[in-house]
């Protein structure tokens, strides 16, 4: 993943009905022939039926406009309560450890019927070429016991940050972080040599193409 190894219509067509009144118009011009006396009347012509109007169907309903994604927003992060569970990964293998880091901290919370107090989320503490350090974090309202190896409680992080949205899958966050990477540079911003991912899907349960994460960089 380099970029993170180096910063982490319808048009509905209406078609008119000819009618054709070429006939009765010659009809109505030709002189009426003569009547021989004692000879029968001709029976009254009915008139034309009128012609039916074709009904037309209403327009689709607009689809509703979805909102773009915030990209570069300016943000203040608020620190959470969270249970940490830290890691390393190399990049190869990455997605699926922090899926185990997740199991491994909701099912701690699942046995001891602690609910979530907010969304999943990564803070990457290091990086480079070949993997990373992280902390898997879960906010919670409630102190959990009995916490595992490499577990502990903590703040996650706070303060003034930008806002990015990904979705797709984490393989496929390397075109998010190059446009990071260029808005930055774009924009003269200097980050900390931190950044947070948070998985406004449930990870565990969605299919990674389906995945939804915002991405937090802590500015200096």
């Amino acid at each position: 993943m380099n970029c993170r190894r180096s910063f982490r219509f319808v048009q509905v067509a209406l078609i008119p009905i000819a009618i054709s009144l070429c006939l009765g118009s010659a009809l109505a011009q030709s002189p009426a022939a003569p009547t021989t006396p004692g000879s029968p009347s001709a029976p009254p012509t009915s008139p034309p039926a009128a012609a039916e109007t074709p009904h037309t169907p209403p327009p689709p309903a607009a689809a509703p406009v979805q909102a773009a994604d915030p990209f570069g927003e300016q943000i203040a992060l608020e620190p959470k309560t969270v249970v940490v569970l830290k890691g390393n990964a190399s990049w190869d293998s990455a997605f699926d450890s922090l899926i185990e880091s997740f199991k491994s901290l909701s099912a701690l919370l699942d046995k001891q019927g602690i609910k979530p107090a907010g969304n999943a989320m990564v803070v990457y503490t290091a990086t480079d070429d070949t993997g990373f350090t992280y902390m898997a974090e879960i906010p919670v309202d409630q102190v959990p016991k009995n916490l595992i190896k490499d577990m502990s409680m903590g703040k996650s992080p706070d303060g003034k940050a930008l806002k990015f949205v990904h979705r797709g899958s984490y393989d496929n966050m390397d075109n998010t972080y190059e446009a990071i990477t260029n808005h930055l540079d774009d924009k003269k911003l200097e980050a900390k040599d931190t950044f947070i991912e948070e998985y406004i899907t449930d990870p565990l349960k969605t299919a990674e193409d389906k995945l939804v994460i915002n991405v937090y960089v802590p500015l200096k």
